[in-house]
């Protein structure tokens, strides 16, 4: 998209993307910082506080309808003191706005849009609004402001009242016993709202939400579960798999999924393709092709992988944010063909490629273009053109390479190439699965560089974390997703390696979180340090979204860590955070369903798997290579301090050691040997 660089703001002195491209705008954006705030209270003017991110189409239309707008610009410039903020940089900012825009209007969403008293505190707001009606909420907020001040004031009080209000979190003195049933009642209620024809969730937008099916995959493969439980629930599970697979929502001809579908069959995307999506689905499709090797997930495991590395990858081996929805100016170009272009393109094979990829009245959309999405199956097609699948294979990936060197010739989307280190973390956790489960040696030293990255380039003298960074420099002080995700993938990390200093790292971030994130009287942890400039509210996160809740993963951290360092403290703490949301579970398990994650590990025994002896790598991957789901995995080729390790080395041997809760069996120094013991042992 051509823009006006006429004007320029004080937001050409920013980092973020997001924050650059109204940059030119004529109005007078600040960021966010103390100064916008000092002029607003000296100036005695509302604040717009205007959030939303790079890839982002609505926030492109408004700004493109209304902020790019002369006449608009000045009546913002002249009543407002107007402050642009990325949410991917500051989401506690983003929480807090949001929330006081969803007591408003009973829904939130971006571009975010929600005017401030010069305080900070909320008194208007909502999403996207057409040039018209913006200007009608501008002249009426100035009028009111100048005409009837204390109205305002009473309005924000109540309003901030009611922000503060949400997050207040009564800890339970008794606490109930963590149950199995609240999880079948929990899939019970869920089952109601679910498509089992196209998968997902029975409604538009269908977002891919990868933390509810692997907590589905989980549930699924519970010794816990019963067998008409578990049919159902895989059945939906891998409906669902496939479906997204085989949907527009994925990029059939340079992998990765966009951010959601707009309809019910997974078709029409939203083109944006966000670096937390990918990682998370990437990880769930290792984690089901060790439950159901489907040859497609491996593929989608493989081609995401590849256009991690070819699309949101730095040279420093870092990982962007984002991919635009938008290219040129219009949603979705960079990936729709016309029929005319595919014909061209494929010559005598474009009936083949018609038939996989729907270039037919399926993958029709508007203006006689094609979103390409599969709808036969392999075996149709191999019957219907008389190839073996491995002649289908070799054929296809010829044609997607083909439409992907001529896609790249087109105007790319925007790339938003600032780095989170929460998102970062998710990716390591993606790379390492994908190691474990198909053993790429590639695939473990991109976890590994992006991890030395975080060490080096995003971390504090104090052992904290920075949440961005881009052109060599880190900034914003760390939230608690930054810690929670990496000390995740730090643990994963150690798990594949048995390089202690991943896990030692891991412990010292965990005592970091306790010291200045958690609250011990909700015995839950803040979203934001104790050491940040403090906001209009401290807010919690509890309920699980497109990405897992912050409070949940920092629960799981406990749980493990707990394991790994016989730390009793740690595993009381993940114990109580969950017994306080586990009714939640019950009644909404979509929206809590890390937290169950966390249920089923702390319902089932726990396995550790230990591997002393100079062999250890090798045999790891033996028994890594199957699916358990509540196991964990120590190891070294020496003396080690590590509780799960102590006085288990032996000269001169591999051995193997399988326990159950602390209690082990004799060693073993074959890992089929020990496979099948833990399948016993598992299995009864």
């Amino acid at each position: 998209m051509s823009r006006d660089t006429s004007s320029t703001n004080k937001l050409i002195h920013e980092s973020s993307p997001y924050l650059l491209q109204h940059a030119h705008n004529p109005v007078n954006w600040q960021g966010w910082n103390e100064d916008a705030w000092k002029q607003a209270r000296e100036e005695n003017k509302l604040v717009l506080i205007s959030i939303g991110y790079s890839a982002c189409h609505w926030c492109h239309v408004m700004e493109h309808e209304s902020f790019e707008d002369e006449n608009v610009a000045r009546i913002m410039n002249d009543h407002f003191i107007c402050i642009k903020v990325d949410r991917e940089e500051r989401p506690d900012v983003d929480q807090i706005y949001m929330s006081a825009v969803q007591l408003m209007t009973g829904h939130g969403g971006w571009p975010l849009n929600c005017f401030a008293t010069p305080d900070g505190r909320p008194v208007y707001g909502g999403t996207y609004f057409p040039k018209d009606k913006w200007m009608n909420v501008l002249f009426n907020l100035s009028d009111l402001w100048k005409t009837e001040p204390e109205k305002v004031h009473d309005y924000a009080a109540q309003l901030t009242d009611g922000v503060r209000r949400s997050e207040l979190i009564v800890a339970k003195n008794e606490q109930s016993p963590i149950r199995f049933d609240s999880l079948a009642k929990s899939w019970n209620n869920w089952s109601k709202r679910i498509d089992n024809t196209e998968g997902g969730p029975n409604k538009a937008p269908k977002f891919p939400l990868p933390n509810n099916y692997l907590f589905l995959l989980h549930l699924g493969q519970s010794s816990l579960t019963d067998h008409t439980l578990r049919e159902g629930i895989n059945r939906h599970l891998h409906l669902t798999l496939k479906k997204m697979a085989f949907g527009g929502i994925y990029d059939q001809v340079g992998g990765g999924f966009a951010r959601y579908s707009t309809d019910t069959l997974w078709k029409v995307p939203h083109f944006e393709k966000m670096l937390y999506d990918n990682a998370q689905l990437i990880f769930l499709y290792c984690e089901a092709w060790l439950v159901n090797p489907d040859p497609l997930y491996k593929t989608i495991v493989y081609e995401t992988l590849a256009f991690i590395k070819r699309e949101l990858t730095s040279r420093e081996g870092f990982c962007y944010s984002a991919l635009d929805a938008d290219s040129e100016g219009v949603e979705g170009k960079y990936y729709i063909w016309t029929e005319e272009e595919l014909k061209e393109l494929c010559g005598t094979d474009f009936p083949l490629l018609a038939a996989l990829l729907s270039v037919d009245e399926d993958g029709l959309w508007e203006h006689e273009e094609y979103i390409l999405l599969r709808r036969e199956e392999e075996d149709e097609l191999c019957t219907r053109f008389n190839l073996s699948k491995t002649e289908l294979k070799e054929k296809t990936d010829r044609l997607k390479a083909k439409l992907l060197v001529r896609r790249e010739q087109r105007i790319r989307p925007g790339l938003d190439d600032k780095s989170l280190t929460s998102w970062n973390a998710l990716m390591i956790s993606a790379w390492v699965q994908a190691y474990k489960v198909f053993g790429d040696p590639d695939f473990l030293q991109s976890a590994l560089l992006i991890a030395e990255h975080i060490q080096a380039k995003v971390s504090k003298p104090d052992g904290g974390l920075f949440h961005t960074y881009k052109n060599g420099k880190a900034g914003i002080n760390g939230f608690l997703e930054d810690y929670c995700f990496y000390t995740e993938s730090l643990i994963a990390l150690y798990e594949v390696t048995f390089d202690e200093k991943w896990l030692m790292k891991a412990s010292q971030l965990c005592d970091y979180t306790l010291k200045y994130f958690y609250d011990p009287e909700s015995k839950f942890f803040w979203f934001t340090s104790s050491q940040d400039q403090p906001l209009i509210c401290r807010k919690f996160e509890l309920s699980d979204n497109v990405i897992p809740s912050s409070n949940s993963s920092m629960g799981k951290c406990l749980f493990l860590l707990g394991h790994f360092t016989d730390n009793p403290d740690y595993l009381a703490k993940a114990e109580h955070m969950l017994q306080q949301v586990q009714e939640e579970l019950e009644g909404y398990g979509a929206g809590y369903s890390n937290w169950g994650i966390l249920q089923l590990r702390m319902l089932q025994p726990l396995y550790e798997v230990v591997f002393v002896g100079k062999d250890v790598d090798e045999k790891r991957e033996i028994i890594q290579k199957h699916y358990f789901s509540n196991v964990i995995f120590a190891g070294s080729s020496s003396e080690s301090s590590i509780p799960l390790l102590k006085n288990r080395f032996k000269d001169g041997q591999t051995l193997i050691y399988v326990c159950r809760e602390k209690s082990c069996l004799a060693p073993v120094s074959d890992p089929g040997e020990a496979l099948k013991m833990l399948q016993e042992d598992y299995e009864n």
